[in-house]
Protein backbone atom coordinates (compact mmCIF):
# COMPACT_ATOMS: atom_id res chain seq x y z
CA UNK A 1 0.00 0.00 0.00
CA UNK A 2 0.94 3.48 -0.74
CA UNK A 3 0.27 6.78 1.09
CA UNK A 4 -1.39 9.52 -0.45
CA UNK A 5 1.18 12.78 -0.68
CA UNK A 6 -1.51 14.13 2.02
CA UNK A 7 -4.71 13.76 3.37
CA UNK A 8 -5.79 11.13 6.00
CA UNK A 9 -5.42 7.36 6.34
CA UNK A 10 -7.63 5.13 8.22
CA UNK A 11 -6.28 2.39 10.78
CA UNK A 12 -6.68 -0.26 8.02
CA UNK A 13 -4.58 1.16 5.60
CA UNK A 14 -1.91 2.13 8.35
CA UNK A 15 -1.75 -1.63 9.67
CA UNK A 16 -0.84 -2.41 6.11
CA UNK A 17 2.42 -0.49 6.78
CA UNK A 18 3.37 -1.65 10.18
CA UNK A 19 2.68 -4.74 10.82
CA UNK A 20 1.03 -4.47 14.30
CA UNK A 21 -1.82 -5.29 15.89
CA UNK A 22 -4.78 -2.86 16.76
CA UNK A 23 -4.40 -2.60 20.52
CA UNK A 24 -0.73 -3.02 19.67
CA UNK A 25 -1.42 0.18 17.63
CA UNK A 26 -3.86 1.71 20.53
CA UNK A 27 -1.94 1.21 22.93
CA UNK A 28 0.99 3.03 21.27
CA UNK A 29 -1.28 5.84 20.89
CA UNK A 30 -2.00 5.97 24.38
CA UNK A 31 1.59 6.45 25.46
CA UNK A 32 2.24 8.52 22.70
CA UNK A 33 4.42 5.87 20.91
CA UNK A 34 2.45 6.46 17.93
CA UNK A 35 0.60 9.58 16.16
CA UNK A 36 -2.70 10.97 17.80
CA UNK A 37 -5.85 10.29 16.29
CA UNK A 38 -8.56 13.11 14.48
CA UNK A 39 -11.88 12.69 14.64
CA UNK A 40 -13.97 13.07 11.63
CA UNK A 41 -17.73 14.31 12.01
CA UNK A 42 -19.55 13.19 15.00
CA UNK A 43 -16.68 11.40 16.51
CA UNK A 44 -17.09 8.07 15.08
CA UNK A 45 -14.54 7.95 11.83
CA UNK A 46 -10.94 7.87 13.35
CA UNK A 47 -8.21 8.73 10.84
CA UNK A 48 -4.44 10.12 11.20
CA UNK A 49 -2.68 12.81 9.09
CA UNK A 50 -0.88 11.03 6.15
CA UNK A 51 2.12 13.60 7.55
CA UNK A 52 2.19 12.16 11.49
CA UNK A 53 2.59 8.56 9.63
CA UNK A 54 5.30 9.26 7.48
CA UNK A 55 7.23 11.12 10.22
CA UNK A 56 6.49 7.98 12.22
CA UNK A 57 7.97 5.98 9.10
CA UNK A 58 10.86 7.58 8.51
CA UNK A 59 11.64 7.40 12.24
CA UNK A 60 12.04 3.98 12.31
Amino acid sequence: MKLPEEGFVRLKQILELIPIGKSTWWAGVKSGRFPKAVKLGCGRTVVWRVSDIRALLNAE
